[in-house]
């Protein structure tokens, strides 16, 4: 089994910029893939970002030169970068990752609990 736990969520105004943190822990030899989800109120679930062992990236592209993930390997830790925040960005964040080495848009194996980003003026 693998815990993800994901912090850096928070209120920002339109443009401005946050971090998102995700650690794993529990069996983080089995991950290959990681992810970033968000669900924005009354929404679906969407994959915004994905990166492959390799450091393969993927975004989606409402978030394409915007957001960056980037992941940590010696730290058991990914990232998303996010920049030029706009209010339809406020959704719960949350981090995935993956046995296999593929980002899939419908999910991934594990998954934290999320973190808030609110993007209001």
């Amino acid at each position: 089994q693998v815990q993800l736990v994901e912090s850096g969520g928070g209120l920002v105004q339109p443009g401005g910029s946050l971090r998102l943190t995700c650690v794993a822990s529990g069996d983080i030899f089995s991950i290959k893939a990681m992810g970033w989800y968000r669900q924005p109120p009354g929404n679906q679930r969407e994959l915004v970002a994905g990166i492959t062992s390799g450091g393969g990236t993927n975004y989606a592209d409402s978030v394409k030169g915007r957001f960056t993930i980037s992941r940590d390997k010696a730290k058991n830790t990914a990232y998303l970068q996010m920049n030029s925040l706009k209010l339809e960005d406020t959704a719960v964040y949350s981090c995935g990752a993956d046995r296999s080495d593929y980002t899939s848009p419908y999910g991934m194996d594990y998954r934290g609990k999320g973190t808030l980003v609110t993007v209001a003026s």
